[in-house]
């Protein structure tokens, strides 16, 4: 047995996250030289946050390939080859639940509406919102993975409906909806839901890895737009009620 290392291939993650800051960082200089002419102590705060931010992101990073990424695969694996199989829909609906629940970028999200709108639609009831939505897909993405119906038509067919619910949503919630659908598609569901979804589809005879995972991912991507419009639509009744 290979012995554990939480810092192999670490280098490669420091390099990945330099470069993935190093244009925003450019960026900033370049504007802060041109116009901007930001007071020093601004300035240092600002690179400060900079390092703190690309530590913590190594670290989450590093802490999502020897971790997330592995656990994903091997309880897909196990479930995938178990004679319970179809524990995998109620797991994927928790799972999906916690892992959006726990999605950083989420979170971020939440907190800029609740302050955008200084308070009228609550950080906790969009990620809440976000995270029930998540959890039916990523069911939903389990039992087609085990079935294996089709994958376009639910997806046509979901697009079709979330255009639809457009026309009947508060107007202040059709943006926040497609935007919650690139969200939800963080790290922790890239990471953790996608192999969990290449476990499963792995150890099932007939099915494509590959394509199941990044299906899954779709998804999940679709799941946040339906359930914030159907908030954003309780809303709008929510509010001609009151007038």
């Amino acid at each position: 047995m290979n012995e554990f290392s939480p810092l192999e291939g670490i280098g490669h993650v420091v390099l990945d996250v330099i470069l993935a800051l190093a244009p925003l960082v450019l960026f900033f200089i370049a504007y802060q030289v041109i116009s901007l002419r930001l007071p020093r102590a601004y300035v240092t705060s600002l690179f400060k946050g900079i390092v703190i931010t690309l530590i913590g992101m190594v670290l989450f990073f590093q802490g999502v390939a020897i971790a997330f990424i592995p656990a994903g695969q091997s309880i897909g694996a196990y479930f995938g080859s178990s004679d319970y199989v179809w524990a995998l829909v109620p797991f994927g609906f928790f799972l999906g639940f916690l892992t959006t629940y726990a999605e950083p970028a989420v979170r971020v999200l939440c907190y800029q509406i609740e302050q955008s709108s200084s308070g009228y639609i609550r950080g906790s009831l969009i990620l809440y919102t976000l995270s029930f939505g998540v959890a039916v897909s990523v069911g939903l993405g389990m039992a087609r993975i085990i079935y294996g119906f089709s994958f376009l038509p639910l997806m046509i067919a979901g697009y079709i409906l979330a255009i639809l619910l457009i026309r009947f949503a508060d107007r202040d919630f059709v943006a926040i909806a497609f935007d919650s659908g690139g969200v939800a598609t963080g790290p922790m569901a890239v990471t953790f839901l996608m192999s969990l979804a290449v476990g499963v589809a792995a150890s099932l005879e007939g099915r494509d890895a590959v394509t199941e995972g990044f299906g899954l991912i779709a998804f999940i991507a679709l799941a946040p737009i339906l359930s914030v419009l159907v908030l954003g639509i309780l809303f709008k009744h929510k509010k001609g009620g009151k007038t």
